[in-house]
């Protein structure tokens, strides 16, 4: 990956945190609590009141890339 993209990133998510910081605390805290079996679910309603849902089962690989993911921090 281009180091550059990598600090572009990095920024973008800065942002993002500044502008919405219930997010990642929302994140950190559902982390330490999934397991295998978990399911997650998304919701989005758009600004037309069209709602869009979809949920996954977490599965042992998920729970493999949740491990990679925090040991990056």
């Amino acid at each position: 990956m281009n180091p550059m993209n990598v600090f572009k990133l990095k920024s973008l998510l800065e942002r993002f945190k500044e502008n919405h910081p219930k997010v990642p605390l929302f994140f950190q805290a559902a982390t330490g609590t999934l397991q295998e079996g978990s399911i997650i679910e998304i919701k989005v309603i758009t600004t037309d009141n069209k709602t869009i849902v979809t949920n996954m089962k977490i599965n042992s690989e998920d729970m493999a890339l949740l491990e990679e993911l925090k040991n990056l921090k």
